[in-house]
């Protein structure tokens, strides 16, 4: 992001930012469901990596479910609860809501793994479900058990099945900067890499439907003039091709609803503009027209509204076009300049960041223009915020300097009102860019 923010800086005269009313969020009392996940319970004589196989799947679940803080009370370690009838008034008089058990039993070269949610109110089990287990990614074989499970306690889908794709830099040097494309967990588990250019990889974007990723590539050629190219990546078949390498930018982009169309920045045209483009054909059709650069799109979930960057009032500040109409109205005004707006899932809120106090911070603004809130302060500089799946979480990265000469990027989680849950990247070079995806 930093490469598009230095691009658009230098096509802009900075004016002197304006002043704002910055509305912090504020903290709500909640009842929390207590809930506490057993220790497996292991049958029939487990044995070798299964011991330590089924310890992690006990543990994922239950930190999965500690995420959820607003809904959920976790207890921090594994219960030890015996194999027996379940004792559910012994539970009731300490207050616990659900109590999660596993038995595993080991069957040749497997696992029969049977895993119950005790509703402790209603003395009954709300959740049974039987798997076999072969001995490949547990910590994948837990998020897909709590997702069902948090889906029979709520009614609601959660985020444990869903994964981030983001960019880091650890195969590089000073020398050769190398920054290449990597999906992961939504906790930060089960980290891969999926591009191997030797470049510089920008600007993720994840379509609809979670299974491809457009990006942006400046391959690292001795050239006076490197062109930074769209390329997209397929998560089901491991390829990628380009999409648009037009003289100048081809970046910003992202997926419209329904994937056959995205929405791109190119400066072709002398000017960073943006416009729809059809995957299939390549035609494209100019959306903005300023005489200022109009960078960074993001769109709703129906389309019906984009939100971009653009400098038409001397900085970059936050501006939504309706796609019907393309009537424009700016809606953000804090800072010197703002940067990757993205709307929530329901597209009611827009996250952003804003360079305020000489640092990134991450903000979040009704799609309007109103109730703007500052999400994060004092916690380093915060950049590329991007929703879960659920609209109930924000990942975002964040620097931390480490000496004079030495800082660190990593991925950060906060639920969507600031509460910060956690890194989920460490030690694996400057992580950045974050994109949630859904389900897989």
């Amino acid at each position: 992001m930093k490469k598009l923010i230095i691009l658009f800086l230098s096509l802009l005269c900075w004016n002197a930012f304006s002043q704002i009313n910055i509305v912090a969020v504020g903290e709500a009392e909640l009842e929390l469901s207590k809930v506490e996940v057993a220790k497996p319970i292991l049958q029939g004589g487990v044995s070798g990596s299964f011991i330590a196989d089924a310890s992690t799947i006990m543990d994922v679940i239950r930190n999965d479910f500690s995420f959820y803080m607003k809904k959920f009370s976790v207890k921090k370690e594994l219960s030890s609860i015996s194999e027996g009838g379940f004792n559910y008034s012994s539970f009731k008089t300490q207050g616990v809501s659900y109590v999660i058990r596993g038995f595993f039993r080991q069957s040749g070269n497997s696992l029969q793994v049977t895993l119950l949610v005790h509703d402790v109110a209603n003395t009954k089990v709300v959740s049974e479900e039987s798997y076999t287990y072969s001995g490949e990614n547990p910590r994948g074989f837990a998020h897909r058990f709590s997702d069902t499970a948090y889906k029979k306690i709520t009614g609601s889908d959660s985020i444990f099945n869903s994964k981030m794709i983001f960019v880091s830099d650890r195969h590089g040097n000073k020398q050769t900067p190398v920054k290449e494309l990597y999906m992961m967990d939504f906790d930060g588990g089960n980290k891969k890499r999926l591009t191997h250019h030797g470049g510089v990889v920008i600007s993720p974007a994840i379509s609809h439907d979670g299974t491809k990723v457009l990006y942006s590539l400046i391959k690292n050629e001795k050239s006076k003039h490197r062109n930074i190219n769209l390329r997209v990546y397929d998560l089901e078949t491991g390829r990628n091709s380009l999409v648009s390498s037009r003289n100048g930018l081809n970046s910003g982009a992202v997926f419209m609803p329904g994937g056959e169309s995205i929405l791109l920045t190119l400066s072709h045209v002398g000017n960073a503009e943006i416009f729809i483009m059809n995957l299939k054909t390549k035609a494209l059709k100019r959306l903005t027209n300023s005489y200022s650069p109009d960078v960074d799109p993001s769109i709703n979930e129906n389309g019906s509204i984009m939100t971009f960057l653009s400098g038409r009032a001397g900085k970059p500040m936050i501006y939504t076009m309706d796609m019907a109409t393309r009537a424009v109205k700016r809606i953000s005004f804090v800072g010197k300049f703002n940067a990757t707006p993205r709307f929530a899932p329901d597209g009611k809120t827009i996250a952003f960041s804003s360079w305020l106090d000489s640092r990134f911070d991450i903000f979040r603004i009704d799609s309007d223009g109103s109730n703007l809130a500052r999400l994060t302060k004092d916690f380093g500089s915060n950049e590329d915020p991007t929703y879960s799946n659920d609209g109930q979480f924000i990942a975002f990265s964040s620097q931390r300097v480490l000496s004079r000469t030495r800082a660190v990027q990593n991925i950060y989680i906060m639920d969507n009102d600031g509460e910060i849950i956690g890194a989920i990247t460490e030690n694996f070079g400057n992580c950045t860019t974050p994109r949630w995806t859904k389900s897989l």
